[in-house]
Formats: structure tokens, sequence, C-alpha cells
């Protein structure tokens, strides 16, 4: 999702958090000002909830929290706060947190034409501050195509691309499936 542009008067963190409890749309929280986030479309939704399903079921048990898009991230070392489509922590410092979480291990954002520039670009940058962030995945939701940018050894990014016929392989999760279960019910 994109933030969508708006005038809203600057807010601290707790006023931030204060004020969107009453808010009927989510926004992001990036510098002291708020931005309205975007709705997405019937197979944006499809595709994040056929992710999540495979992720919830595969993680059952082993004390991770997977989460959907009413989730936030919290920037780490930072008082920003973004919404991806799906966020994964198995970090014990995110278990007591109830407002959002700041140590993801895997961060899936469906892209649509209104977010994929910042999907892509600053919000990339701004998950890519995190230490404990090892896996950043884009879905593209108008063909089979997932890219995995993946934390090597040397903290650089390696992009794997996916296409039909392959499957994909989350090693911050030790999971693999087919990518044609996140397309699943999907009509293009």
């Amino acid at each position: 999702m994109v933030a969508a542009s708006e005038n809203f008067p600057r807010f601290t963190p707790e006023e931030y958090f204060a004020w969107e409890e009453q808010q009927l749309e989510r926004h992001e929280y990036i510098n002291g000002e708020v931005y309205a986030m975007s709705g997405g479309s019937i197979n944006h939704s499809d595709i994040a909830g056929n992710l999540l399903i495979l992720l919830k079921t595969h993680l059952r048990g082993s004390g991770c929290k997977t989460l959907n898009s009413d989730a936030r991230v919290n920037i780490v070392e930072s008082t920003n706060y973004v919404y991806p489509d799906i966020s994964v922590t198995c970090n014990e410092r995110d278990k007591s947190t109830t407002q959002y979480i700041t140590y993801p291990c895997l961060i899936i954002e469906v892209l649509s034409p209104s977010t994929e520039a910042y999907d892509r670009g600053n919000k990339f940058r701004m998950y890519r501050q995190n230490p404990s962030l090892q896996e950043y995945v884009l879905v593209d939701a108008a063909a089979m195509s997932i890219e995995l940018f993946r934390k090597n050894d040397g903290d650089s990014w390696q992009i794997i691309d996916y296409q039909s016929g392959n499957l994909v392989e989350l090693k911050s999760v030790n999971l693999t499936f087919p990518i044609e279960d996140v397309y699943e019910g999907i009509v293009f």
C-alpha cells in the first residue's frame, strides 16, 4: 500500500497512536507526518490472504507471529511506523508489544500500480535499516511474479526472481512452496 497525500497536522508518536485509534482508515507515520493508506484490489487481497495462510499454517506452534496489513512495523531506531501487507517476527522483544512490532525477519508487500514505486524505493530503504530483517518479498498482483530480496552474510541484498513453475524458498522462516500457491484463485 502507498501513502496518499493529504494535509494532516504533525504529530508526536504518542499523538499519532491516539489519533490513529479514532480513524476509519490506516495511516503510516513518517518523520512526524501521517499519510493515508490507499486500498487494494481483489487480487491484492487474495494474494495477501493466500500468503498469510501459507505462513500461519507453517509457523503454527513455532513462537513466531505472522501479521497481516493491520499490524504496524516500527522502523528500527526511529519513530516511523508503516504497514506492510504481511510481516513475520520471531523476536522475543516483539512478544510484549501491542501496537507494533520492531524486529521482523520477513516482510512481504503485494504490488499494485499505486504502490510499486514506494514499496521498491523509500519503504524498502526504511526496512533495510533493520538488522533483523532477512528477507523482503515483492509480489506482483498483475502477473505471476515474485521478487525476493535476501540479505546475505555480508549484509548485501541478493535478488531472486520467481516465475510460473518455480518453488519459492523463504529461508527466514524455513518454508518452500510452489509459486502457484500464492496465486491460487487469481484471475489476471
